[in-house]
């Protein structure tokens, strides 16, 4: 395991919470008692705050708006479109609403529809395989031949396993091309850490995120600050990108 899959999975609220409990038990067992309720009190408090709505608005909504959504009209043209694998919240359009897959927009179509507006001529997905042999890459790349994206027009990297691997192989397949300008395709919370290791690579990249996911819904119903398990379970994603990116720029990696 990474240190930065270590430290993700350690801080993710849930699991923190139960880890911290777990602690306050043993505390309190030995007789540590006051500092077992402030052991277990940290952890119901961290869990509590990414239950409300208004902490991933808060934080999920930043990453999101350093670099804000742009339909392919509004982007320039570039010598290819980079397609990071990887999905979040499964493409639905909200997080704080079910799942539709009627109006659900993956990476994968986000790149076609900027193929299709000719922002680009080629197509690079960038992913390997996290379960089974079929890699991330191939994957979309069958994605993009059902919306009838040419095979003559997309690159495979099958071999990343992480944003810094995406950025490091990718950019090998790009300069065997002499490829320097891309626009580059991934959640708009995963945006700000995968400009930053791309650019740190010499890839000359412009941001081209799928639509913002952590926005305030239309329902008149929806409350801010009501406890909520969909936002709670979501803030693993936000969670992850704090992580990965502090861990990255330890790592000299951004």
């Amino acid at each position: 395991m990474t240190l930065s899959s270590f430290l993700t999975n350690l801080v993710i609220p849930l699991n923190l919470c139960i880890a911290l409990l777990l602690m306050g038990a043993v505390l309190f067992i030995v007789r540590w008692r006051r500092t077992a309720f402030l052991v277990a009190a940290t952890g119901l408090g961290w869990a509590l705050f990414w239950s409300l709505p208004a902490s991933s608005l808060w934080a999920g909504g930043r990453l999101e708006q350093l670099y804000p959504y742009r339909t392919p009209a509004e982007l320039p043209e570039a010598q290819a479109i980079v397609v990071l694998g990887g999905s979040t919240a499964n493409g639905r359009r909200n997080w704080f609403e079910p799942y539709n897959s009627a109006t659900a927009l993956s990476r994968v179509d986000t790149a076609a529809l900027l193929y299709k507006a000719q922002r680009a001529p080629l197509i690079v997905v960038s992913g390997a395989a996290l379960e089974g042999t079929v890699s991330e890459a191939q994957v979309m790349a069958n994605d993009l031949k059902q919306q009838n994206i040419p095979p003559e027009a997309m690159l495979l990297e099958s071999r990343s396993f992480t944003t810094h691997e995406n950025a490091l192989y990718t950019t090998e397949v790009l300069k065997q091309r002499n490829i320097e300008r891309v626009l580059l395709v991934t959640s708009a919370l995963h945006m700000p850490r995968a400009m930053a290791v791309f650019r740190k690579q010499g890839i000359l990249a412009v941001a081209s995120p799928s639509p913002p996911q952590i926005v305030v819904p239309s329902d008149p119903g929806f409350s801010f600050w009501q406890p909520s398990m969909r936002a709670l379970s979501a803030s693993r994603s936000i969670v992850k990108e704090y992580v990965g990116l502090l861990v990255y720029w330890i790592r000299g990696w951004i």
